[in-house]
């Protein structure tokens, strides 16, 4: 449904920000992961028909949205990263400003305002005004305005930030719902987002596509790489300086490590199941020695 053909953008100060990503993505939920800097919004931005690549293309249901930007909108839901909202509004009043800026139809628009409303939890403080919401309150709306005109393609960026846990999980349940029929592109750089509802996970770093897989797959390839050891307080600078690790707990007993690499390194280490997070780091950690090879 949406083919990304080679999209590069490098900006005037000679900064780029992609280069040639190239990427197929099916129904439901791709997940991408990156640090800062990855690429990830401009790639987004790119696809929202915001801003446009200086090379390359990508082709939505058989439309060139570089070309014919307008066609991609009909069928598009976006929240950006900073999403901004009119304070004197209503939540409900705002939501009705978007949908007929997006051609939705008055018949259709009440119910379903009322719908989304109800869907991010914000039915009891719809008739408030914006400038009195919390920012998780703001982000809640930016996820209902996403969904105006039930749109084919989704694209949220870092949708999560400002929420509580409780409103994490169900945003990412809401996304799992919704992925049915429908494109879905999250960007975030917390794992345990993508991990939850992602179908297929792309790693971006330096505003390349490291590889792109199925969760499964990820975590078939850091088999028999992550493991577990336990080190003193004063050993632990040392160890962080040699080892990637991706998670310690302090304890009676020492310092318990977690850390991705090609062997037991340290005295007394085992072998663990790993997590998606661990396979995140040992992808960072291969494209480093890759490029530094």
């Amino acid at each position: 449904m949406l083919e990304i053909r080679s999209l590069g953008k490098r900006y005037a100060s000679g900064t780029v920000a992609l280069q040639d990503f190239t990427l197929s993505v099916g129904e439901g939920v791709l997940g991408l992961l990156g640090p800062n800097g990855a690429g990830k919004t401009t790639l987004m931005s790119i696809l929202a028909t915001i801003t446009r690549p200086t090379s390359g293309t990508f082709v939505w249901e058989g439309v060139d949205g570089v070309a014919d930007p307008l066609a991609v909108r009909r069928t598009l839901g976006f929240l950006p990263q900073d999403f901004g909202v009119y304070e004197r509004l209503t939540a409900r009043e705002f939501l009705r400003y978007l949908g007929r800026l997006k051609g939705v139809r008055e018949k259709e628009l009440t119910p379903r305002i009322g719908q989304l409303l109800e869907l991010v939890n914000l039915h009891g403080a719809a008739d408030r005004r914006l400038g009195g919401f919390s920012g998780g309150m703001r982000q809640r709306v930016g996820i209902a305005q996403a969904l105006l005109g039930d749109p084919k393609l989704l694209i949220v960026d870092e949708p999560t930030v400002g929420l509580d846990p409780e409103e994490r999980v169900r945003f990412r349940n809401l996304l799992s719902e919704i992925s049915v029929g429908r494109v879905v592109i999250l960007s975030t750089h917390i794992v345990s987002d993508v991990e939850a509802v992602a179908s297929l996970i792309a790693v971006m770093r330096k505003g390349r596509l490291v590889t792109c897989a199925k969760p499964e797959e990820l975590l078939r390839r850091a088999e028999g790489r992550v493991f577990s050891a336990v080190v003193t307080s004063e050993a632990l600078p040392e160890v962080q300086r040699r080892l990637a690790i991706s998670g310690m707990v302090r304890r009676g007993d020492g310092v318990h490590l977690r850390y991705v690499g090609r062997g037991a390194e340290l005295p007394g280490a085992t072998a663990v199941e790993p997590s998606l997070e661990d396979a995140y780091l040992l992808t960072n950690l291969e494209t480093d020695i890759s490029a530094a090879a």
